[in-house]
């Protein structure tokens, strides 16, 4: 097989899993090219001979992966999503695991899987997203979580989520394939894959193939309002599915609009990037074919359902 890794030597601890993943995956006539970035160099100039691999390796957060897989949308190449970040949702979503010669043998196997994209233009600028993009508390947690890391792991986000107990609150126009709403509240997330850290998942259902994307508005006045939704979450784990509460108004779009007053900072896929409100979003069908697990094609393949 060839390989083209595309390794971001900022993500996650910089650990190098991934160069234990090419020593476990090389066999006799195997070619692997490696490419790194600390961010200076932009992903999509990695990836223009992509068509002449049999698949790609994006090593490093969900950010990463969903930059790579936007660049490839549409174009049928597969992509190893390696995590190599911090979070690694897109990892955990998949049921994919996290050891390189586990990983290694999932690319052998060759169980893939077409998943949707999110597509956001904020700013002049256009960008995809994989898991989750938003506005407002959440993007506000992604960049305070930041500094703290490569420290803190995943608890960075808990650690930066209590410590702003009293976000910004703004009035929010959403269009939703053409139709207007007003609504209110702390902030906005456009949800492709549904499950965040530890365990937990935004809506009850977890469908990256359902061509819509959910439009989640985070209706809570506080940090603490939201907490009803969050014991509902943990409860999805017990097979309940008990209602997100009032704290939360969840709808499903292709195409989607948000405006707020005052405007609000834009995340996706954990990149807070200083842009604001408003922006536009919509889903692509099918465009990202992944490497899945077994269990990962049970959870998602219409076979396995």
């Amino acid at each position: 097989m060839k390989l083209l890794v595309i390794n971001n030597l900022k993500s996650g601890y910089g650990e190098g899993a991934v160069y234990d993943f090419i020593r476990s995956f090389v066999r006799d006539g195997d070619e692997v090219c490696l490419r790194s970035t600390d961010g200076a160099t932009d992903l999509s100039t990695m990836v223009f001979d992509a068509a002449d691999y049999d698949a790609v390796v994006a090593s490093g957060g969900d950010g990463t992966v969903a930059a790579v897989s936007y660049c490839l949308a549409g174009t049928g190449i597969p992509v190893l999503p390696f995590p190599a970040g911090t979070a690694n949702l897109l990892a955990l979503n998949l049921a994919s695991p996290n050891e390189p010669h586990a990983l290694a043998k999932l690319v052998r196997a060759g169980l893939t899987l077409d998943f949707d994209l999110g597509e956001m233009e904020v700013g002049g600028r256009r960008c995809g997203f994989v898991i989750m993009a938003g506005a407002g508390y959440d993007a506000a947690i992604m960049r305070d979580a930041k500094p703290n890391k490569r420290l803190l792991g995943p608890m960075a986000y808990f650690s930066a989520a209590i410590a702003n107990p009293t976000p910004q609150m703004s009035k929010f126009t959403i269009t939703l394939d053409g139709r207007k709403l007003e609504s209110e509240g702390l902030g906005i997330l456009l949800v492709n894959f549904a499950k965040l850290q530890f365990d937990l998942s935004v809506t009850h259902d977890n469908e990256p193939r359902d061509g819509v994307l959910g439009v989640v508005v985070l209706k809570a006045k506080t940090a603490f309002d939201l907490i009803p939704a969050l014991i509902a979450s943990l409860l999805d784990r017990d097979g309940e599915h008990p209602d997100r509460t009032e704290s939360l108004e969840i709808f499903y779009a292709h195409e989607i609009r948000v405006e707020a007053d005052p405007p609000m900072e834009v995340q996706f896929d954990g990149e807070a990037n200083g842009l604001t409100t408003p922006f536009s979003a919509r889903v692509l069908p099918g465009a990202a074919r992944f490497y899945v697990s077994e269990e990962g094609f049970e959870l998602f393949s219409d076979e396995g359902k």
